[in-house]
């Protein structure tokens, strides 16, 4: 029933937009000059085929040299991140929804299904595998003592790294109609921080499971269910002492670590997580916005509105550019500085959904049909 109600959250969302009298067409991409050099290293692939072609907590995850991704069909594997050479591949068998997820010897997977699974990281041999009572359609997080993995029927559980076992769980209530997606947890230090469809992000400590704080990032309001989605489906973004998280239909804020007090919130709405770098919180806003903040308040920096309605992802960060993918596999390099366009690459023609992933100068992506692409960025003469 969850699985239902959430899907049918996407399914009148689409329709709502079909019935307005003038619906927001995607913008249209114009010529820019390019002034950050993008070659193209290397394409690979999991197997998608046959699949849907809506990988939401499907991206990739990034270890050292090795880049790691999975399918809908169960694949899971291994690539090498300067050649693209495929290092192992493992097929699981299940429908696998969120993830990879990695930490050390340990690569660890979620399905629609309640499976979860752990690898491990050198040859992809299955370690252990478990079954919970949830969907997962996001990536687990992992630390040395615990496997965190949130599922669509809003509950936090955490799993032995060693066995899989069940060490406890929490769990959030969910509102009747929700947001396909869920948000994947972030461990820091003693913590496990993770948003949940009430609206609400919620901070546990990770050796019991007892609640820290909650805080309300995006409280429903309105007089329709979808009026009232409040989802926080992105991962928030830790730096120092202080949490950034932003919600759907709600705001972007900014609470205190140690007892998530909310130093400052500004309206804001985004599906998508949040990144920080070079002391500049950067987001993608659900219409497709791309906005800089300072940290400190909240303020807007600067706002780049070209992309807006063209599905982005989240938003990466490298020393070079922001970076952006859309729903027509364009990868979109903007200045840290004032958000202009310095370069713009297009990695097939499928959708992009998750986010890219950056190492040094390197970027990675991968489509919703599962074709990896990788990407060296250095300034032009």
């Amino acid at each position: 029933m969850r699985c239902w109600a959430v899907l049918a959250a996407a399914l009148c969302l689409l329709a709502a937009c079909s019935k307005n009298k003038n619906p927001e067409q995607p913008a249209k991409l114009a010529p820019i000059k390019s002034t950050l050099r993008v070659e193209h290293l290397w394409s690979a692939s999991v197997s998608d085929r046959g699949a849907k072609q809506l990988r939401l907590g499907l991206g990739l995850a990034l270890d050292a040299d090795r880049v790691f991704a999975s399918g809908h069909k169960g694949e899971v594997a291994a690539f090498d991140l300067r050649t693209g050479h495929r290092l192992w591949r493992t097929n699981t068998r299940l429908p696998l929804g969120g993830g990879p997820a990695v930490r050390g010897n340990l690569v660890v997977v979620g399905a629609s299904d309640g499976h979860v699974v752990a690898l491990n990281a050198a040859d992809g041999k299955t370690l252990w595998t478990v079954l919970i009572n949830g969907a997962v359609i996001s990536a687990p997080a992992i630390s040395d003592n615990v496997v965190a993995v949130r599922s669509v029927d809003g509950k936090l559980r955490a799993l032995s790294p060693t066995d899989g076992h069940e060490l406890w769980e929490t769990e959030q209530d969910v509102p009747s109609l929700s947001l396909r997606g869920t948000s994947t947890p972030v461990i820091v230090g003693d913590l496990i921080i993770c948003g949940f469809d009430n609206g609400k992000v919620v901070a546990v400590n990770s050796a019991d499971g007892s609640q820290v704080w909650q805080a309300a990032v995006a409280a429903p309001h309105g007089r329709t269910e979808i009026q009232r989605l409040a989802d926080v489906d992105g991962p928030v973004s830790v730096a120092g002492k202080d949490v950034y998280a932003v919600g759907y239909h709600g705001n972007v804020t900014m609470l205190a670590l140690d007892s998530g007090q909310t130093w400052w919130a500004h309206k804001a709405s985004s599906y998508r997580g949040l990144a920080f770098g070079n002391s500049v919180v950067y987001m993608a806003t659900a219409d497709g916005q791309v906005d800089a903040l300072n940290p400190s308040n909240g303020s807007v920096i600067w706002s780049q509105a070209a992309l807006r309605y063209r599905g982005l992802t989240a938003v990466a960060v490298s020393d070079d550019a922001v970076i952006a993918a859309d729903f027509q596999g364009y990868v979109h390099f903007l200045d840290k500085s004032n958000g202009s366009f310095v370069a713009r690459v297009r990695a097939g023609r499928l959708r992009i959904s998750n986010p890219p992933i950056v190492e040094g100068n390197e970027v990675v992506v991968i489509n919703d049909g599962g074709r990896i692409s990788a990407y060296r960025m250095s300034p032009r003469g």
